[in-house]
């Protein structure tokens, strides 16, 4: 029986998707739930796997790359077919024993481990570079294969270059080669789909929207001693880090609460209005900066902000946030500090009319009560779109959102 493979429906709006890789080659028999390809919409990464098992044939035009439409049939998987005789090891089989130059005592890993489990940077490469993983050393945990393994395994690859001779080299010793030039040296990498539609929004954002940034810093002190007198116990009773986003999430929904322009934005010729709290955090992945979207963040408590941020960011790092993820977004925060930012000014999640950025925390000497002190500072930048917030609402949203981290009772108290 002939099984198609279909592009599936991965989110509203979306009409097609690129090829990223495919994990299996033509004629490979494969297992049900097995991931096949990996696809790449506009707004997200979504694994294919197999419903049943069988032997896969691959469609023509549908290789690594390929743009499909939504509901084309990219392959076929044949359910009748068995696996080809000596496809799979004998269990018995007697281990190859360690290469000569292994570690006395280290066991020789097992070719398939090298090639099982591709992550999708790794996987790209290779169907990219047409590499047989089974081929290359791995160098990651449990022998599985890195991205540097099978960057070094391309063909063509130079070796590290040599290094110079050092100044005591016996006199006549013969002249190392000097390192050959660079000029023009250089490659052209197809955009993925994702990092084209971030280009596009981005580039949407500056060309719609009036955008304007102001500015303010908080002073951290007390969210500090908080979390330093509570971070154990919070830990053992909720299983995750007490952070620092989960008080500017509380912080955001509070102000919006007050402010709700900041949490709305242009329809056509109205302003949408949103009653409820959807805050988008930025995560960086190995795809580009992606937002995904806390959902109702107005009925979590601090513990549910962080759990959601962890389970967030783990996706991101795993490549598997969806579009559902992505979607429905009111308002966001982007933290370049984790990256050692100390100021910057981020550009709008569009359509949305407000974002909030936040900063390295930085000791600095500030006048307090007539005095100098050292304090932990953070600098507040708020980039919103001054055709619906005006200037006085936006300095006020940051001026709240000062004032609650500044004072964590009064923030958790919700008063």
């Amino acid at each position: 029986m002939k099984q198609e493979i279909k592009v599936p429906a991965v989110g509203e709006s979306i009409t097609e998707a690129t090829i990223g890789s495919w994990t299996k080659k033509s004629g490979d028999f494969v297992k049900r739930n097995e991931v096949l390809m990996l696809l790449e919409t506009d707004k997200a990464s979504v694994e294919v796997v197999a419903e049943n098992d069988g032997v896969l044939t691959i469609n023509p035009g549908c290789e690594a790359g390929a743009v499909v439409q939504i509901g084309a049939t990219v392959a076929t998987l044949d359910t009748d077919a068995k696996p080809a005789a000596g496809a799979a090891a004998p269990a018995a089989e007697t281990p190859k024993a360690a290469p000569a130059s292994a570690p006395a005592g280290a066991a020789a890993l097992p070719a398939a481990a090298a090639s099982a489990h591709l992550s999708p940077a790794v996987n790209r490469i290779v169907n990219e570079k047409g590499l047989d993983p089974s081929a290359i050393q791995g160098t990651g945990k449990d022998g599985r294969l890195t991205k540097g393994d099978v960057l070094e395994a391309q063909p063509g690859a130079k070796p590290a270059a040599p290094k110079a001779a050092p100044a005591s080299a016996p006199a006549g010793a013969p002249a190392l080669p000097a390192a050959a030039s660079k000029q023009g040296d250089k490659k052209l990498v197809p955009m993925t789909t994702i990092r084209k539609r971030i280009a596009e929004k981005l580039k949407e954002a500056q060309n719609t929207a009036a955008l304007l940034t102001t500015f303010n810093e908080v002073d951290m002190g007390k969210v500090m001693e908080l979390r330093s007198k509570y971070k154990d116990k919070f830990k053992e009773k909720y299983g995750v880090n007490l952070g620092f986003n989960g008080f500017f999430v509380k912080a955001v929904v509070e102000a919006l609460k007050d402010f709700p322009a900041v949490n709305a934005w242009i329809n056509g010729t109205d302003i949408e209005y949103h009653n409820y709290y959807n805050i988008g955090i930025a995560v960086s992945t190995e795809k580009g900066l992606m937002v995904p979207n806390i959902k109702d963040a107005d009925t979590l408590s601090l513990a549910g902000i962080e759990l959601a941020i962890r389970d967030l960011a783990a996706k991101g790092r795993d490549g598997k946030i969806t579009p559902n993820d992505l979607g429905g977004g009111t308002f966001s925060i982007t933290n370049g500090g984790v990256f050692g930012s100390l100021l910057s000014t981020p550009i709008l999640n569009f359509p949305q009319s407000a974002i909030l950025g936040l900063h390295k925390i930085q000791d600095r000497p500030m006048a307090i009560n007539g005095k100098v002190e050292i304090r932990p500072m953070m600098y507040l930048a708020l980039t919103y779109d001054h055709r619906i917030i005006d200037g006085k609402e936006a300095v006020s949203f940051l001026v709240k959102i000062k004032e609650l981290v500044e004072d964590p009772e009064r923030l958790l108290l919700e008063v």
